[in-house]
């Protein structure tokens, strides 16, 4: 075979490939899962202080804010109205979608419902907040794109549901959801504040919020419309679009995740305190990050371990893109960045920082093992299930033996 026989060959064999299927489906389930969880966890974790952080209450009033949105053009549905009501309806909201989100409840509506709450509350007061806040803002925009509901949801339970039906059932559900939704949409456009331009004032140059979100909810019209009416051709063609917007985006986290990485060592590099290997010395005697001051104490106590783990996070972060060459440095770098993480969640007290960076890690995570964790699960949900169906029927039995008079009973 000739080299450009050889070249067209690839070429048509990765098209197929990046058309035909949405691929890392389960590493897309497994972002989504951890980026929901992490940020209802801080929703809920906050619930006492929510309007001290994003509030009316807050030190950074919504004048200030206002000022501050009127220069950089950030998008917040807070800034629609100055109502202590509305707050807490956006508050609300935020948690209820990242928890339909973390389960996989319509999750195309629900991600970009998650997106709304994300921005709404980390643009309302951009001094609140850490690295993982920042990469949760991104991750809550790329999910938008993926399809991230196709394991590991109940829209792949209901889906597979349906899989046997030679014409979908109406889905009333969706269509009332997809009205509200619209409804709200309208209201917030028509008789608030909201800044939902269609070509300004958006997430890219030329396209506004308003063409955004409107975009999204005339997509979702026409995925239902054809799905249930035109399953032939026009499907295939929505279905190849999904899986390029899907690939893409996932490309972009991948590429995302090592910038971080990259970066974040880069710049490491060039600190004195990095180069002579004390760096972590310094951040275990703050009180601020010292959650367990006698392990913090007991650590920093070893010269040779700050020592170790200092040029040892420096190592694992510059090297990590590079490994993606070799699928088992790969996965073992993957592990040891894991733990580091895991790491810097118990002894600085970052937690949510910590299950952010993870939550990103976990688009690397092999398929295999995922596949191993889905089987063992299922295995042991299927005992589970087996257990609950059999003690009671069980139970009857054995009342039944131990009543002999059980016949004068009835």
């Amino acid at each position: 075979m000739t080299p450009s026989a050889r070249l067209q060959t690839a070429v048509a064999r990765g098209y197929t490939r990046v058309t035909a299927s949405a691929l890392g489906s389960r590493q897309s389930a497994v972002v989504r899962i951890g980026f929901s969880f992490t940020w209802l966890l801080f929703l809920v974790r906050e619930w006492p202080h929510r309007r001290e952080l994003y509030g009316p209450d807050g030190p950074w009033n919504w004048d200030m804010a206002a000022r501050l949105i009127d220069g950089n053009r950030a998008f917040t549905a807070l800034m629609w109205s100055d109502s202590t009501v509305w707050f807490e309806i956006v508050y609300a909201l935020a948690i209820v979608s990242s928890a339909l989100l973390l389960v996989g409840w319509r999750t195309r509506t629900m991600s970009v419902l998650f997106m709304i709450g994300v921005l709404s509350l980390q643009n309302r007061s951009i001094f609140v907040g850490d690295g993982g806040d920042n990469l949760i803002h991104l991750m809550s925009m790329y999910l938008v794109l993926t399809r991230c509901g196709q394991v590991w949801s109940l829209d792949a339970r209901r889906a597979g549901r349906w899989a046997d039906r030679a014409r979908l059932p109406r889905d009333t559900t969706g269509i009332v959801l997809w009205a509200v939704t619209g409804t709200a949409l309208l209201w917030a456009q028509l008789f608030t504040g909201a800044r939902l331009f269609l070509t300004a004032d958006g997430p890219l140059p030329g396209l506004g919020w308003g063409a955004v979100l409107w975009g999204l909810w005339l997509v979702q019209a026409g995925w239902w419309f054809v799905r249930r009416y035109a399953p032939g051709e026009p499907r295939t063609v929505l279905d190849v679009l999904a899986n390029v917007a899907h690939n893409g985006a996932l490309l972009v986290i991948m590429a995302e995740v090592c910038l971080l990485y990259a970066s974040a060592g880069w710049y490491k590099i060039q600190g004195s305190r990095w180069q002579d290997g004390t760096a972590l010395y310094y951040p275990l005697h703050l009180d601020y990050f010292s959650p367990w001051p006698w392990l913090a104490d007991t650590m920093a106590s070893s010269g040779t371990l700050v020592m170790v783990l200092t040029y040892g996070t420096v190592i694992v972060q510059v090297a990590f893109p590079f490994t993606l060459l070799n699928r088992r440095a790969k996965n073992v770098m993957l592990v040891l960045l894991m733990m580091e993480h895991l790491g810097i969640a118990v002894l600085l007290g970052l937690p949510f920082f910590s299950l952010a960076v993870i939550a990103a890690d976990s688009v690397f995570l092999p398929t295999n093992a995922l596949r191993w964790a889905e089987a063992r699960l299922g295995r042991a949900r299927g005992r589970l299930a087996a257990r609950a169906v059999s003690l009671p029927g069980q139970r009857a039995r054995e009342s039944d033996e131990e009543s002999p008079a059980g016949t004068l009973v009835r």
